[in-house]
């Protein structure tokens, strides 16, 4: 307890003190100096008496801060005692772990915050001997099912039997499934439920966590349309915009009483660039409506190798052009069931796509692979151009969105639309170096 080397040295001088007027005292009593061997005893007395509330301070003041630190409780100011260097090191540890204190509760206020401000429901357990406890309910768990904050496991189970039920028959073990849930006697919502287990110090804690699929949905279609409508403001704009300055010119003009043969020549120019601006619209519009009104794949039986090959054929004097090299490496025979039109189509945007990635590459090539496993057909398109960017990797699949001048945005669009179509899926990836697209066939 006594750890400083000033606080050893106080006692001992006060024992040296003590030893040395009993020694006096006595000295003087042999003498028979019997009052000045009297008053050396006083002097004793006094010198015990102040070491023992010495002794009585030091540890009442040792024996509080720790039932403070013990009890958690910060509160106590011991600023009156601090020019005591004894207790340099007990005030220390003190303030060390109040300060780790404070900054643990600002922590649990903030993250208590971010939880009780997210939109999804989450409970979290803890357990205690064999019963478990509510340790957290954030504030949209509470208000979406209209439940009480309890405190107990069998609160809650009487106010969601059906959530609980299931917890106990998974036996608080890790859970991925969907749930129906009655709200105020309403109609039931269909929540996603998820709940792992973990171990935390030795504690044992459950956490579940419920999204309502209706609420998932509603925002992604939202944040589609939100997306939608900023691409399609924006191509009108780029369009009318322009179309309006020059109408304007054009009134001016004709207004006029004469025109000029330089007035004609502007006459021209501005027609000329609204059939263009129009044209641009049309083209973006047309391409819109073919995003919207995609027919359903009639399917027939036909070659894989035989597809591959037609497509070929069909970019193939544009990969002379271009000098592009194109390895096709289909090693085996296989029949599909697709509607062969719109594969062709994709197969034709995902090529297009390569030649441009392969433009002002030093190697020029294209490589179209295919492989079967566990009933479906994985059809692979790479190419060495330099790949995509981080930035815009979860922009790709987006509608009208390009990174070339003259794209109209739609082409990988409209493929992952066609795949879908077909039960499949279009994806892409990076390996060794190159893009990969790949597009999975359910056979």
């Amino acid at each position: 307890m006594f750890k400083t080397f000033q606080t050893y040295k106080l006692l001992f001088v006060r024992l040296i003190l003590i030893i040395a007027a009993i020694e006096i005292s006595i000295y003087f009593f042999k003498i028979d100096l019997i009052f000045t061997g009297v008053f050396g005893l006083f002097i004793v007395f006094l010198f015990v008496r102040e070491m023992y509330f010495y002794v009585r301070n030091f540890v009442l003041i040792y024996d509080k801060t720790i039932a403070s630190i013990l009890q958690n409780d910060f509160t106590s100011d011991f600023t009156k005692h601090k020019f005591n260097r004894s207790y340099n090191d007990l005030f220390h540890l003190y303030d060390t772990l109040k300060n780790k204190q404070n900054e643990e509760v600002s922590k649990d206020i903030i993250y208590r915050s971010i939880l009780n401000n997210i939109e999804t429901g989450i409970i979290i357990l803890q357990k205690q001997d064999s019963d478990w406890n509510i340790f957290l309910m954030n504030e949209y768990f509470s208000k979406q099912f209209n439940v009480p904050k309890v405190s107990k496991w069998k609160y809650l189970k009487n106010q969601l039997p059906s959530l609980c039920e299931i917890i106990e028959e998974d036996d608080f073990q890790e859970i991925k499934t969907s749930i129906e849930i009655s709200i105020n006697e309403q109609n039931k919502q269909t929540f996603v439920l998820q709940a792992s287990r973990t171990e935390i110090f030795e504690k044992d804690y459950f956490i579940v966590l419920l999204d309502s699929i209706q609420n998932v949905v509603e925002k992604k279609e939202k944040d589609a349309w939100v997306n939608l409508m900023k691409v399609i403001s924006h191509e009108l704009l780029n369009s009318i915009t322009p179309i309006r300055s020059i109408c304007q010119n054009l009134q001016d003009l004709v207004e006029q009483d004469s025109l000029s043969a330089e007035d004609l020549e502007d006459i021209k120019n501005s027609v000329e660039t609204m059939l263009r601006r129009s044209d641009h619209l049309q083209k973006f519009v047309e391409g819109y409506r073919k995003l919207a009104m995609l027919p359903s794949p009639k399917k027939e039986e036909i070659e894989l190798q035989d597809l591959i090959d037609n497509c070929l054929q069909i970019m193939n004097p544009l990969f002379k052009e271009n000098q592009i090299e194109v390895l096709s490496n289909i090693a085996f025979k296989r029949w599909i069931n697709v509607d062969s039109q719109q594969v062709e189509q994709v197969l034709i945007n995902l090529l297009t796509n390569c030649i441009y990635a392969v433009n002002n590459a030093e190697l020029k090539q294209i490589i179209i692979s295919a492989e079967a496993k566990e009933n479906r057909i994985f059809i692979k398109i790479s190419d060495s151009g330099n790949g995509i960017e981080k930035e815009i990797e979860d922009k790709i699949f987006l509608p009208f969105f390009t990174t070339r001048n003259e794209g109209a945005g739609i082409g990988l669009t409209l493929s992952k639309n066609i795949i879908e179509a077909h039960g499949g899926y279009i994806s892409f990836k990076t390996e060794e170096g190159r893009t990969v697209f790949e597009i999975c066939l359910v056979e």
